[in-house]
């Protein structure tokens, strides 16, 4: 199973790495792309929650809002919860950059899965979705 486990990650590593140099539509560094999709699903959302769920330390995750925010990408706005802390939410143009990078990335991926025949193609997908719950904790 290790061997397997490797060869996955490899995998992976390598699948992240062609998207990453594909992606057209933002010139985010990952760190900051992972913050961003995260804010998108989670907003709002305080930076001490963004650091965790990255994982990043807390000084990267306000960093990293810093440079979104200079992006014009997240605006940070009183907690709604308790109005002393700061949370951070998307801006206009980070809806439309979650929406057009999410896009693009699967469609990058689709072309990526095209080279596999139906079956495995489908037992790719398929593993997302498991992928997905293993992370979820992370």
């Amino acid at each position: 199973m290790a061997q397997e486990a490797l060869q996955l990650l490899v995998s992976m590593h390598r699948i992240v790495r062609h998207l990453r140099r594909s992606r057209t539509t933002t010139l985010l560094h990952p760190t900051q792309f992972l913050a961003l999709m995260l804010i998108a699903d989670e907003q709002p959302i305080r930076i001490g929650e963004i650091a965790a769920r990255v994982p990043c330390s807390q000084p990267t995750a306000t960093t990293t809002v810093a440079g979104l925010e200079e992006a014009g990408l997240v605006r940070r706005e009183p907690d709604p919860v308790d109005g002393r802390a700061t949370a951070v939410v998307l801006t206009e143009l980070g809806a439309e950059t979650v929406e057009a990078s999410g896009r693009q990335a699967a469609e990058e991926l689709a072309n990526l899965l095209s080279r596999l025949d139906d079956a495995d193609r489908t037992l790719v997908l398929q593993a997302g979705a498991v992928l997905a719950r293993v992370t979820d904790g992370l």
